[in-house]
């Protein structure tokens, strides 16, 4: 049996069988009956189809009632790191029933904010059926004041969450911290072409940046293991309008001489192809 000619449900429950088996080293039918909700027979049915599948992946222990990833094990599924990593530190699946827990001890960084739910909900519905909204935005600059804007995608630069869209009042397309949103209005109205995805340059426009180890860190070969280099130089493709979130991110010193890191925009030289150095940390 081919994996393309089963239904989407036990795909899930297959990959979930895959993952565990991978990641965690072993696999039960009461795990999957915790897990989906499932009957017992229905388990032994999935796990049982998983080893026609993939004969040589799992070991069954009769005393256990576990299997386990025997020596030639062989993931029938692509699985993502990122996917991974969110998984085994929040929780497998989109769980919203109930609470999610880590799968094994995680530690990440705190999450100081998050968007407030009934902010995202309307500029979500506003991308997805592409309208307008109606925000008041507080600016640390300016303060308080109403905004027409037509998003089309949001945008988490690792540290907090954006929306990206045209800002009617500015007559550009600007990055709005959604935290600063305090109210949200969905109108029906739908954005001209000007103030559309396709419009914004910046957004469509992509550089590559090549990023090498600091000259001053003493063995190179550890940040190049770090960020996945090829003879010692990581090339990466951003959006334009995204190329300074980057570069903080990573800590890329843009400096001319290498001496400390000036990223105040995404109008850094880094962002035309400069070569860049990565900060040791």
């Amino acid at each position: 049996m081919e994996l393309a000619g089963i239904s989407r449900p036990q795909q899930e429950r297959l990959s979930h069988i895959d993952f565990r088996a991978w990641f965690i080293g072993q696999v039960g039918r009461s795990g999957l009956v915790a897990r989906f909700g499932m009957g017992d027979a229905a388990a032994t049915r999935d796990l049982a189809l998983y080893r026609e599948l993939a004969p040589q992946n799992l070991t069954y222990n009769a005393k256990t009632k576990i299997y386990t990833p025997a020596a030639g094990f062989k993931p029938i599924y692509q699985h993502k790191a990122s996917q991974v990593l969110a998984a085994l530190s929040q929780g497998f699946g989109e769980d919203f029933i109930g609470d999610s827990h880590p799968m094994l001890a995680c530690e990440t960084p705190a999450q100081l904010n998050s968007p407030e739910l009934p902010i995202l909900a309307i500029l979500t519905r506003a991308i997805y059926q592409n309208k307008r909204v109606r925000i008041y935005y507080v600016s640390p600059e300016s303060g308080s004041s109403r905004r027409d804007i037509a998003p089309f995608v949001l945008v988490d630069n690792g540290l907090r969450w954006h929306v990206r869209g045209f800002d009617r009042k500015r007559k550009a397309f600007i990055d709005f911290v959604i935290n600063r949103i305090s109210k949200a209005k969905l109108l029906d109205e739908e954005p001209e072409e000007h103030e559309t995805r396709e419009a914004d340059i910046q957004w469509n426009r992509i550089v590559e940046m090549e990023v090498v180890p600091h000259p001053k860190i003493k063995h190179p070969e550890a940040i190049a293991m770090d960020y996945a280099m090829e003879d010692g130089v990581r090339k990466q493709n951003v959006r334009a309008s995204q190329a300074g979130y980057v570069l903080r991110r990573w800590n890329v010193d843009c400096t001319e001489d290498h001496t400390a890191c000036k990223v105040r925009s995404t109008s850094c030289g880094c962002a035309t192809g400069l070569r860049c150095m990565v900060l040791k940390i």
